[in-house]
């Protein structure tokens, strides 16, 4: 007979055997305020101009070398729960702004550790986190990025309309004033859903049969020219035989396997992609000023080229000596496209270089001094994380952070609220933002840090952790075997 082992009494007897259970300050909240400031230095020394580039290797072991702050927190899969909420704000930053995932991470970072300072001196988590008041039609996808390796960063340029990493299926590579059909179906033959057997006696019956086959696809192919079409743009396979007619009817063809690839190039010539071969009206057809079989260095492009600059898509053409460069540039592209995005929905502008970090911590003080009671203290410790900005960007470009803080503040103190860092400088200094038109936009600054004090309090607002035990079920095998790999042992 088993010997039955009483639990022990408390919460932890409500749980399965295996789960864990922590709470209070010691357990609960320090280890979580802990785990986030760990995240935060983790991405502080990548912020700003002279941040350092962080090597990331995923789990696919695929090598990253950046220092963009969303890149490093997609590939690394935090697990820590809390750690998981700071990074939750930096994606809804990337969503909203997309730009500014850094300066979450690290103003996050900075709150919690002076939280926490306040939690030791004695202050209650209420009393701690009564520093937090209550809570264009431009489209991102419009902007393409080609990458091409070869040559170097200024061999990069932009083009109005689409470049694809293709190459033609015909012999026609050049059409000008080009009309165009686009399929999602294969260039191809009909063929029918049911399977059927087919009893030829004679070599005539042969000949007829692969003759009708030709004259079926023959008169398709016709039947698309006859309308005036001189690009067929396919989203399947293409038959030999309908590559012969192309050819015979002077049609230029090109294929691409992406649904997605055929829907920009859609939208960018204004066509509608047709399921089945058959000759499409006027309406459906697009049009474009030319299209074209390229090079660039030895890579074969396909380019749909607008002369106007109002059309619907461009293209930056990005080259680079190495795979990783050109990602990293890919990255800084897609932050000055949405910073873009974010000036067609609001214009105000404020200045950058810690200025606008510096003055909201003196105003905020300011403010903390004449409110009564205990929550002075944590006002003053909500001002003084606005400091961890101008410290990073002073850190990274190797000049003395205290230095720096008290030269801003004694200057803002006069009056001049543009006032940053200046990073170009070999020793301690400081300059004007706006004459240097060293800019932030202010819904980025703004959600940034309604983001990274909502993370910041909901941390805090944690007392207790309970993990249920892990499911069960077989572990995945060890080593560094691929599952697609068939490996013989």
């Amino acid at each position: 007979m088993a010997l039955h082992v009483p639990k022990a009494p408390g919460f932890a007897q409500m749980l399965k055997d295996g789960a864990k259970h922590f709470s209070g300050l010691e357990e609960a909240v320090y280890r979580n305020i802990q785990a986030c400031k760990e995240l935060a230095q983790t991405t502080r020394t990548a912020y700003g101009p002279n941040g350092m580039n962080k090597m990331v290797i995923n789990r696919l072991e695929k090598l990253f070398v950046t220092n963009d702050a969303a890149t490093i927190l997609r590939e690394l899969e935090v697990q820590h729960p809390a750690a998981k909420m700071i990074v939750m704000a930096s994606h809804m930053q990337e969503q909203e702004v997309g730009d500014g995932t850094n300066f979450v991470l690290v103003f996050a970072g900075a709150l919690l550790e002076l939280a926490e300072e306040l939690l030791r001196i004695g202050l209650s988590v209420s009393e701690a986190i009564s520093i937090f008041p209550d809570s264009g039609n431009f489209n991102v996808d419009n902007i393409r990025v080609c990458k091409i390796l070869g040559s170097g960063i200024y061999s990069s340029s932009v083009l109005h309309g689409m470049v694809f990493k293709k190459e033609t299926e015909g012999d026609v590579t050049s059409v000008k004033d080009a009309k165009i059909a686009v399929y999602s179906c294969p260039f191809d033959g009909m063929i029918t859903e049911t399977k059927g057997t087919v009893l030829i006696k004679t070599a005539e019956e042969l000949m007829n049969f692969s003759k009708g086959e030709e004259n079926l696809m023959d008169a398709q192919v016709k039947a698309i020219a006859a309308t005036g079409a001189n690009v067929i743009v396919t989203g399947g396979k293409v038959a030999d035989m309908a590559l012969h007619y192309a050819n015979k009817y002077n049609i230029m063809l090109v294929r691409l396997n992406s649904k997605w690839d055929l829907r920009r190039l859609c939208k960018t010539v204004g066509a509608t992609a047709l399921p089945r071969l058959t000759p499409p009206v006027l309406e459906e057809m697009g049009h474009c000023d030319s299209v074209y079989l390229s090079e660039v260095g030895d890579t074969q492009v396909v380019v749909f080229k607008h002369e106007k600059e109002d059309g619907a898509i461009s293209t930056i053409v990005l080259r680079g000596s190495t795979d990783n460069l050109m990602d990293d540039i890919e990255r800084a592209v897609d932050d000055g496209v949405n910073t873009f995005k974010v000036l067609t929905r609001d214009k105000r502008l404020v200045p950058g270089g810690g200025a606008t970090e510096i003055e909201l911590a003196k105003q905020i003080t300011s403010y903390g001094e004449t409110c009564p009671g205990l929550e002075q203290y944590a006002i003053k410790k909500f001002a003084e994380a606005f400091e961890a900005i101008p410290r990073a960007l002073a850190e990274n470009s190797g000049v003395k952070a205290n230095e720096v803080i008290s030269k801003l503040y004694a200057v803002h103190q006069e009056g001049n609220k543009n006032v940053g860092l200046d990073i170009e400088a070999e020793v301690p200094a400081v300059k004007d933002m706006l004459e240097a038109n060293i800019l932030d936009t202010y819904l980025g600054k703004y959600w940034a840090i309604k983001l990274a004090t909502n993370a910041a309090v909901t941390v805090l607002r944690v007392d207790q952790i309970i993990m249920a035990k892990p499911a069960g079920g077989p572990k995945p095998p060890s080593g560094k075997k691929d599952w697609d790999d068939d490996q013989n042992d």
